[in-house]
């Protein structure tokens, strides 16, 4: 009883997880019409979370010693690089389009192993690829010329490549958890992810030079007026700070399969959200090439393989033990040790 009331909160908290961080822009992209820009957004965001998570980073000050690396790609790839990226890119395009293409990074993933480490991969990882791709094609509409503004793709497959390079640098950190030494608290990766993030993105976006003002007027959402304060609120504790912890503690409770599969619904809240929220109305084609995407995403999750010891890249369901973690936005790339499934968890997109 006592394990099946875990599995439960576990399911609970990784929907409201997915949800959290799927309506971080649809919360974004309003404050960004009304005049601010999408990097400032972005630092408000990430130094907002930041003030809020120093307690946790203060409690976890030895990461610093032990991790510093792993720390420091965090916050430039799954905090700054994805944020920026994608909160640049849901200016010029649709937030559904811009997150499904995001959700090209676990394809992404199976092609560093493949023609970088030069390690074979199974069928299903190949076939996920190929459902992902051929998604992508009908989320753009390639057949009537890429009606969507290019650069805006551009920076949401930006927000893909630096999931990826998280990714990368997670499986190198593994090693230490596979060799039987203490792996780090995610939740400490986070915090001091943020911090790191805030840093890079204070030097970047520069804040001194927003328009503070703006914050206390009001944004449109679809024709209704909302302060630009509860926005800011929404994106900062419900879209990060929240978001990042519930989908930690869930990954803790459930198995990787099982939150890989509940994050996949993260796209999928997004895409509604915006529809309901911001009347970005996505066409028949690009819906069902959306769910091509998900699945595809989820088959390539499920199909990443373990540590280099490992000669291939097993499919889904072929190893109980493998499997996605759920964002950035938090990881995507399963089939690690515990130790790495932990932080993963932490990489989840921030999106």
């Amino acid at each position: 009883m006592h394990a099946s009331q875990g599995r439960s909160a576990g399911l609970g908290l990784a929907l409201a997880s997915a949800f959290a961080f799927g309506g971080s822009g649809v919360a974004a992209k309003p404050l960004i019409e009304a005049g601010l820009d999408p990097l400032h957004v972005v630092w408000l965001r990430v130094a907002g979370a930041a003030l809020v998570m120093l307690p946790v980073a203060w409690r976890h000050r030895d990461l610093v010693r032990r991790r510093p690396v792993l720390l420091l790609g965090f916050g430039l790839l799954a905090v700054a690089g994805v944020q920026a990226c994608y909160f640049a890119a849901i200016s010029r395009v649709p937030v559904g389009v811009a997150l499904l293409v995001e959700y090209l990074a676990p394809a992404l993933v199976l092609g560093w192993v493949r023609f970088v480490q030069r390690r074979p991969v199974t069928r299903a990882a190949a076939v996920g690829v190929v459902l992902a791709v051929g998604g992508l094609a009908c989320v753009v509409e390639v057949w009537s010329g890429l009606s969507f503004d290019a650069v805006g793709l551009l920076l949401a497959l930006g927000a893909a490549c630096c999931q990826v390079g998280y990714f990368v640098l997670s499986d190198q950190g593994s090693q230490d958890g596979a060799a039987g030494a203490e792996p780090p608290h995610p939740v400490g990766v986070i915090a001091y992810g943020l911090l790191i993030g805030a840093v890079v993105l204070t030097v970047i976006a520069q804040p001194w030079g927003m328009d503070w003002s703006l914050l206390g007027g009001s944004a449109a959402m679809n024709g209704t007026d909302v302060p630009a304060w509860l926005l800011l609120v929404w994106i900062v504790l419900l879209a990060t700070v929240i978001a990042y912890v519930t989908g930690v503690i869930s990954v803790r409770l459930l198995s990787p399969a099982v939150a890989g599969v509940v994050a996949c619904l993260e796209a999928v809240i997004a895409t509604v959200l915006a529809w309901v929220l911001l009347g970005e109305h996505l066409s028949a084609p690009q819906l069902f090439g959306g769910s091509l995407v998900l699945i595809g995403a989820f088959i390539a999750q499920s199909s990443t393989p373990k540590a280099p010891s490992g000669p291939v890249a097993s499919g889904p369901g072929e190893e109980q033990d493998q499997g996605e973690h759920g964002d950035p936005d938090v990881a995507r790339g399963g089939g690690r040790t515990a130790a790495a499934e932990d932080e993963l968890s932490a990489g989840r997109a921030a999106t």
